[in-house]
């Protein structure tokens, strides 16, 4: 699988034909002999069909995808007990007296309002079939441009690949996947998916996706989905469930994919528990079962009424923490308020960093910012026995280190002397020391209560 940044396939010394390079394909059961057909005639049937120019990109909009997580909770029953708002697209549901509600994406609105449907085609030379591949063929045409359009023409329309297509009624093609099932290994490979960029805030990406695992897990023995990816379509496969992590064996699925360059080959495990376009509910359920469990061994759950104590602003008293309904149950101690109170960093915190951040940022700075590299300057370390150099600085800072001014002054003062003692008077290096560290004095002078502490 490849989007609009990726190369051009490899084409190995095997591989044979024109119009774009082929993969390695080991004759398996669901090879055809016929797979190769003449687009020109499947064009003749698609005169009346009307594709829509397609930009680049994947469906980035979808924030609120669901992890695939297995489960031991029965799927949700969506009845009586369930309440669709379908002009808002919220869907409610009561779990142990609670109710519980979530937001249906525009797809599975448009979906439920018969709007568009998802269908399964290959090439059969039926004419409505031809029109769909079609329509799929142009919108990858258009969002792969380095990508051969006789290469991506020929594996649509090859009889041992098939499509999931995203129709708008009554015709109109707004994105799809093509894939390629090998059965006996159980295992899919994801060769094109691509949403049309003016549908690509509905979510018809995601849903495409869980359409089709609901489907190739039904139909056939499938447990896997396997996919190149390059860095723009990365994050949306992620967020499906893909993982760069693969467990696959080398030898079920190597030189039966399409080897493409720059692009990172990732896998998708398919849990057989789980109904894809119902994971939204069933994760609601889990968050619900596992609410429920909580409440049996803790109280967070429960609301207190508010302090009357504030009512009367002109008589604000202070009051026993102890004496907050539910604050002592919460395991709150008087311990933890005196450590929710220490400052997190020093006194000196802030004069110290904007004092650290002109030294970095001085033209002097460049020959003191890092350590010094002991393999450039060998004898370095067997002179200079206290090293120092404002990284360094910079991180005890962080660490909380500098307890006093004091304490930062002498790390300052190290970063001179040693560029001092190492380097002789006619180097630049010398130069640059006294620079620095006559404008370190400057910005030291500058805070009267820490001006006696320099020269």
């Amino acid at each position: 699988m490849v989007t609009k940044d990726s190369n051009s396939p490899v084409k190995r010394a095997d591989e044979q034909g024109e119009g774009g390079p082929l993969t390695k394909k080991p004759k398996l059961e669901n090879d055809d002999e016929n797979s190769k057909i003449d687009e020109t005639t499947a064009k003749q049937n698609l005169e009346t069909l009307n594709s829509s120019p397609i930009a680049d990109g994947f469906d980035e909009m979808e924030n609120n995808e669901t992890r695939q997580e297995d489960s031991k909770l029965p799927n949700p029953v969506v009845n009586d007990s369930v309440v669709a708002d379908e002009e808002k697209g919220i869907v409610k549901f009561e779990f142990d007296g609670v109710e519980y509600k979530f937001k249906e994406r525009p797809s599975v609105i448009e979906e439920k309002e018969g709007n568009i449907e998802f269908r399964v085609v290959n090439n059969d030379n039926t004419k409505e079939n031809m029109m769909v591949l079609t329509g799929l063929k142009n919108i990858f045409q258009k969002q792969l441009p380095k990508m051969p359009k006789e290469y991506i023409a020929r594996l649509v329309y090859d009889r041992s690949h098939i499509s999931m297509a995203v129709v708008r009624k009554p015709l109109t093609v707004v994105g799809g996947i093509t894939y390629r099932p090998f059965d006996k290994r159980q295992f899919a490979e994801i060769v094109f998916c691509a949403i049309s960029s003016t549908e690509q805030v509905r979510g018809y990406g995601a849903h495409l996706m869980n359409h089709l695992k609901d489907y190739v897990r039904n139909t056939s023995n499938i447990k896997y989905f396997l996919t190149y990816a390059d860095n723009y379509a990365i994050g949306y496969f992620k967020k499906q469930g893909f993982t760069k992590e693969i467990s696959l064996d080398k030898s079920i699925w190597m030189g039966y994919i399409k080897d493409y360059e720059g692009g990172t080959l990732m896998q998708c495990s398919m849990l057989p528990k789980i109904r894809y376009l119902d994971a939204a509910k069933i994760l609601l359920l889990q968050e619900a079962a596992l609410r429920r469990k909580i409440r049996t061994i803790s109280k967070s759950h429960v609301v207190r009424p508010g302090l009357e104590h504030f009512k009367d602003l002109t008589n604000i008293t202070p009051i026993d923490p102890m004496e907050i309904p539910g604050l002592k149950e919460a395991g709150w101690t008087p311990e933890m308020d005196e450590l929710a109170q220490r400052p997190k960093r020093g006194p000196h915190y802030v004069i110290i960093q904007n004092i650290l951040t002109g030294l970095q940022n001085h033209a002097a700075a460049w020959p003191f910012l890092q350590p010094v590299n002991k393999e450039e300057v060998p004898d370095y370390y067997e002179f200079i026995k206290e090293p120092m150099d404002l990284s360094t600085m910079e991180m005890k800072l962080e660490n909380n280190k500098y307890q006093k001014m004091e304490d930062f002054i002498y790390d300052a003062r190290l970063v001179f002397n040693n560029c001092r003692k190492y380097n002789g008077e006619n180097t630049s290096y010398f130069k640059y020391a006294n620079r620095l560290e006559k404008y370190f004095n400057g910005k030291i002078k500058e805070i009267p209560e820490y001006s006696h502490l320099v020269n």
